[in-house]
């Protein structure tokens, strides 16, 4: 239960800072970098050099947070970057190049009082509220996918290969094992890795770890997917549907709640091996899928994935083996209790990981909390249901449109609860005006169509 204390503490012990400046020595490192993300999941970076590292280890380094997405207005933007030495990995080195190392930061007040706008701060909040509940650790498994372009201004794809492919057809083969490499020496574990079934399309899967260690491994990993990329000269994009008529790219993320070392969500004499617990986390998500959507399908182009036909889940359902639901739980092997775990398919790999990890939780969390029932399994093809059909059923889908998924955020107490005041207002107010920019454009599909004609 001591499980996020100890690591806070941890990561401002004189110790672990001792640690870091004498790995720097050590490694003659010539930069540091100081990572963190803005509301939207962008990567932010500042580098100083190795004089400046141990003052920003004990007081870390002042920025002008005005000038970042969703954090505070001019008249209140001083903010100070505090370096979790835990987080220390050295660079891939490039060639010739200097030797340079990265820290995450959490984002403070200038009186040193955690910033609320800060997305790690909002998953710790969610880890600390699991705690009271008597779980000690979230865990998680994201499976990130991506596509790989000739360049960044169009989708001529590199390859026709599809799902496993392992032919010419894969050109991508040796850059995904530089990658991997890549992963591997900044401390990112890699479980597998594979062409998808859309051309030019890759998938890279890192072995689960807790929530704050994994959102901390998802923005190094598409950091480190496009450097790579860009050192091969191609271009590599989680966007969630750059190809029409393609399937789009996903982020399917396994999830399982552990206490004392013990999987909570597994029951050996359930038919599904799935313990009361498990059975009202799934609940929770399920109740709170529609209002969250806007977190982990935050960009207008991620409705253009969640559509019928595609692999991509849209109706609010679970199953056991029906990847058109929601949520799968993958088959239970005997021996491997440890491994049971809910499989939520509809985040997408451009969501902002701490924040969408946060809301995931904080669902699961409430099901438990309130004791939500969860609905019969949906065995049958989601897809081939009529909507009358699925109304029958009681089946509800997900948003359509980001302008539909905000509404629903907007309005939902467990996101404001989630996210906090803070990031909540900004998140909705953002997410509008992406919105009511996007719906004003006129298409080349509308002239197409309708100018010959009307």
């Amino acid at each position: 239960m001591a499980q996020v204390e100890s690591r806070n503490r941890a990561t401002s012990s004189e110790e672990a800072r001792r640690e870091v400046l004498k790995r720097v020595e050590d490694e003659h490192v010539d930069f540091a970098l100081l990572w963190f993300t803005d509301i939207e999941g962008h990567l932010k970076s500042f580098a100083i050099t190795p004089g400046e590292l141990q003052d920003a280890l004990d007081d870390g380094m002042g920025f002008d947070g005005s000038s970042i997405t969703g954090f505070n207005a001019i008249e209140e933007s001083d903010m100070v970057a505090i370096p979790d030495p835990a987080t220390f990995q050295l660079m891939p080195a490039a060639n010739g190049g200097h030797r340079v190392a990265r820290m995450i930061c959490d984002v403070v007040t200038p009186d040193g009082k955690p910033y609320e706008g800060d997305p790690r701060h909002v998953l710790r909040g969610a880890l600390e509220r699991m705690q009271t509940m008597g779980f000690d650790t979230f865990n998680v498994g994201p499976e990130l996918e991506y596509f790989l372009f000739e360049d960044n201004t169009g989708v001529e794809t590199l390859d026709e290969g599809g799902y496993f492919a392992m032919t010419t057809l894969d050109a991508a083969t040796e850059l995904r094992q530089e990658t991997i490499h890549a992963l591997e020496s900044m401390g990112i574990p890699v479980e597998y890795a594979h062409h998808e079934v859309g051309p030019s399309q890759h998938e890279i899967d890192i072995r689960f770890a807790s929530a704050l260690d994994m959102a901390d491994h998802t923005i190094t990993y598409r950091l480190i997917v496009k450097e790579i990329a860009a050192r091969n000269g191609v271009y590599a994009t989680f966007m969630p549907k750059p190809i029409l008529g393609e399937n789009g790219s996903g982020m399917h993320t396994h999830q399982s709640l552990f206490t004392g070392g013990r999987n909570a969500f597994f029951d050996a004499d359930d038919p599904w091996h799935l313990s009361d617990t498990g059975k009202a986390f799934i609940a929770g998500q399920l109740r709170h899928a529609r209002e969250i959507a806007a977190v982990f399908a935050q960009w207008v182009n991620s409705y253009k994935r969640l559509v019928p036909g595609y692999e991509a889940p849209v109706y609010v359902a679970w199953s056991q083996r029906n990847r058109s639901a929601l949520i799968r739980i993958p088959l239970y092997k005997p021996g491997s209790e440890q491994a049971t775990r809910a499989e939520i398919r509809c985040p997408d790999p451009a969501c902002n990981p701490y924040l969408t990890f946060a809301a995931l939780l904080h669902a699961g969390l409430e099901g438990i909390e309130q004791g939500y029932e969860l609905p019969d399994p949906m065995e049958t093809n989601l897809y081939h249901l009529t909507p009358e059909q699925r109304r029958e059923r009681g089946i509800i889908s997900l948003p359509e449109t980001l302008g539909e998924a905000i509404d629903e955020l907007a309005t939902s107490d467990l996101a404001r609860k989630a996210l906090g005041p803070h990031i909540f207002d900004r998140y909705v107010e953002l997410k509008r005006k992406e919105w009511d920019e996007y719906r004003v454009q006129l298409s080349s599909w509308e002239l197409e169509r309708y100018l010959p004609v009307l």
